[in-house]
Parts: structure tokens; sequence; C-alpha cells
């Protein structure tokens, strides 16, 4: 195949072609589209609360600041948390940095909110044993020098920093206080991590105690960013689905792949860039699912260009795309044929918007799942046709074959026996580290 350049080569579809794939692109991105690209709120030192800028989304200046931590945000899901909500209850949450700095600041998100999300007050520190904080690193943050924000439907808040020594590759814990009923919220679904809820103010309590409910999701908060020292240029975004969001890398041990590649990052000398995951379990190229997040098309903006510091993005979906296309369950939703050059469109709108936003983009090849609940030979076909397209169009800044790196070398439609965590998907947390290893870290750093 004769490569095109990476730049134009989605304007050399067909005319006809490329607006049929676009307007079903559009019909996919409706059911919540609009909580894809979330406002920012401006907080006016003074006012009566936080306002929404006028004009339309404005961006906090990235200069300085880079975002160390992200989860992508989801939509409330039935017969949890997220949907019964909360109330005058306080719930602290774990997460992992990537790089350090001297200053910290999160970002609490209502994408997904029918109404406006109160929050009494937060914190944050660094984290201790279980739900502990270590005592004197605790600090109650503000959003325009007021201990509580309002965040209406669909807005997104960013808090004032605060001094604090953030190291790279350390747990720090965020708390949050909900003193009124909520009704649903946003969340992230898979953590892979424990964080804590109890009754009540705890806001400035250290101590583990009354904070005995354990969660593996996150809500609410979906970054924590730092002001970084010069060595730490910018963030890679990694934009994927299960795979990406670490789902049986193990509870706790911060073992996705993102995880290990910030920490081989950390250990080279010169300029570093944080890692950022923007994984969702099931999520998917072209549609959405209200078990698994707005498709990656949409999301693109809100969870990648959006991210603090951004320059690089790592781009792993499709696989979900072909299984739940020619598979029918609980979990897959309204079900739709899929095509191979339809994810391949979907992919080059994704490059589009990264090179729109002056960030590099690496495609990542799609691993081998035979022998999971919904592959088929159909879809075997679907996926080497989408690869080969990655590695061979020159659509991509470059290119990660994470399906050659998993693949087991006697049969390369199914992961290698040590590399799977067991249901023929998923990676364990050796396969992770692999992939992660497998990434050419000059290759990221080239021209920062």
């Amino acid at each position: 195949m004769t490569a095109r350049p990476r730049h134009i080569g989605w304007l050399l579809l067909g005319a006809a072609g490329l607006l049929g794939l676009v307007l079903a692109a559009l019909v996919a991105f409706t059911q919540d589209a609009a909580a894809s690209r979330p406002h920012r709120l401006e907080i006016v030192p003074g006012s009566a609360g936080p306002v929404l800028p006028t004009g339309g989304p404005r961006l906090v200046p990235r200069r300085g600041w880079i975002s160390t931590w992200g989860a992508a945000p989801q939509g409330p899901v039935a017969n949890n948390d997220s949907e019964r909500g909360f109330a005058d209850q306080t719930i602290r949450q774990i997460v992992y940095t990537s790089v350090g700095g001297t200053h910290a600041r999160i970002e609490l998100s209502n994408a997904f909110g029918s109404a406006p999300m109160v929050v009494g007050a937060a914190a944050i520190g660094i984290a201790g044993r279980g739900a502990a904080v270590l005592p004197g690193s605790e600090r109650i943050l503000s959003f325009g020098h007021q201990t509580w924000v309002s965040i209406p439907p669909g807005a997104e808040a960013v808090s004032d920093p605060v001094a604090l020594a953030v190291r790279p590759l350390q747990r720090l814990a965020v708390s949050l206080y909900l003193p009124a009923a909520t009704g649903p919220v946003t969340e992230h679904a898979d953590a892979e991590q424990t964080s804590y809820i109890g009754g009540g103010d705890r806001i400035a309590q250290t101590r583990a105690a009354g904070l005995g409910t354990t969660t593996r999701s996150w809500y609410l908060l979906d970054g924590v960013d730092v002001l970084a020292p010069a060595r730490d240029v910018g963030a890679i975004v990694a934009l994927g689905d299960s795979i990406t969001d670490g789902v049986n890398s193990g509870l706790n041990a911060n073992a996705r792949w993102p995880n290990d590649l910030a920490r081989r990052i950390d250990a080279r000398p010169g300029a570093v860039l944080s890692v950022i995951d923007e994984g969702i379990g099931g999520n998917r190229v072209l549609n959405n699912a209200t078990c698994c997040g707005t498709n990656a098309v949409a999301r693109f903006q809100r969870d990648v260009a959006g991210r603090a510091g951004a320059r690089e993005v790592i781009l792993l979906e499709g696989v979900n795309d072909i299984g739940f296309a020619l598979h029918t369950d609980a979990l897959s939703g309204p079900n739709a044929t899929v095509s191979a050059a339809q994810i391949i469109a979907g992919d080059k709108l994704i490059i589009a918007e990264a090179h729109a936003d002056s960030l590099k983009i690496f495609g990542a090849t799609i691993t081998p799942f035979q022998g999971a609940r919904y592959w088929s030979p159909a879809g075997e076909a679907n996926r080497e046709a989408v690869n080969t397209w990655i590695r061979t169009s020159g659509a991509f800044d470059g290119v990660i074959d994470f399906a050659g790196v998993l693949a087991d070398p006697s049969d390369l439609e199914r992961l290698n026996p040590i590399y799977d965590s067991g249901d023929r998907l998923h990676p364990n947390a050796l396969g992770y580290r692999a992939m992660a290893d497998a990434i050419n870290l000059s290759a990221l750093v080239s021209g920062l």
C-alpha cells in the first residue's frame, strides 16, 4: 500500500464516501456528545461563586501546568453508587501520579450530571495506608478562593493551586465532601484502585477512621495537575478501551501499561513526559454505550486535547467496535455492523483532531483476542485489516505494534499464554509491562 501524507490522507476519500461516513459517525455521537466537550469553570474571586465563561468553552492556560493523572468521565451506571449518588458523605479517592511538581490542583467533572453538583469541601494530600493521609501533607482546596463549588451540568471545575511537593510515581489522596443529595454522578467505573467513603465531613481528617466503605470507582474527579519542573515538558495521553484502562492488571497494583510507561520515562535522563490514562472499559471508536462511555472520536477534545500540557497521543481502540458489532449480550447495548473501513475512517477523524491541536499521534495495533467471548472469524478479518492499515498507511506519526508484542508466536490470532490474564482478551500484569517495554521512548521525546 502506498503511504499517504499523514496530514491530508483522510481528505483523499471520495467526497460522497467521506460524507456518508461522517454522517454515520454524527448519528453515533448523539447519545451524549454534549457531555464530551464540557465547559471549564472560570472562578471569579470575590463573586458569589463560579460562573460559566461567555462565548463557549475556554481552556485554562497550560503554561507550567502538566496533567499528572487523569481518568475519563463516564455516565452513571444502574445499580451502583454513581446512580444512587451521595449525601452528607466524604469520598477519599486514591490516584497514582506520573510526574511531580511543587504545586497541585484538581479537576472535577459534572459532564454527565443533570443538575448542579455541589462540592462542599475538597482536599488533597499524600496517601498513607488505606484511607489515611500522611499528617502534615493535607491541603484544603478552594475554587475562586471559596471552599465550595457548584458545578453546572456538563461542566468541569478546576481548583485553585496549592503548594504541595508531589513526587513522580506517588499515591495521592483526594477528598471530596458532598453535603446534599447529589443524584446520579459522573464516574470512572473501573479504577482498579480502592477508594473510601464515610459519613459526614471528613475533609480535614487524616486518619482512616470512619472511611470504611470501599469502592473501586472514581467519582467526579477526572484530573490532577502539577506545576512541574523544567524537565517535564508535557503529557502523553493514552486513549483507549479496557486494555488501556488496565482491566485485570491487579487491584491497587498500578500495573496498567500507562503506569509502566510512566515508570520507564521517569527513569530516563533528560526531558520527560507525564502519561495520562484515558482508557474506558468497553469503549469504542465509533459508537457510544451506556456501560462504556462516549465514543473515542467524540470524547477526544475533552479527554485528550483538554489535558494540561498534552503533547502526544497513543491510540489503542477498535477491538470493541469489532467484537460487539458481531455479538449480542447485556453489556453490548445497541449493536451496529461496523466494518474495518468504518473503524479506519474513525481513526482518521481522530488523527485529524490531534494534528489540528498540534499533537503527535501514535497508532497502536489491535491486540489478539481469539477465544474471547465476542471473537469471530469475521471479527478477526476486520482486526487484521485495521492493523494492516495502521502499520502501512503512514497516517500516524508513528506505530506501536502491541499486537505483535502480545501474540502467541505459534498462533498470531491468540494472546501469548504467558501474557493472558485468563479471558483471552486482557493481558495480565506481565503482558501490560511487555506493552510498555515495547514503546520506543526516543520516538516519544523526539523534538521536544
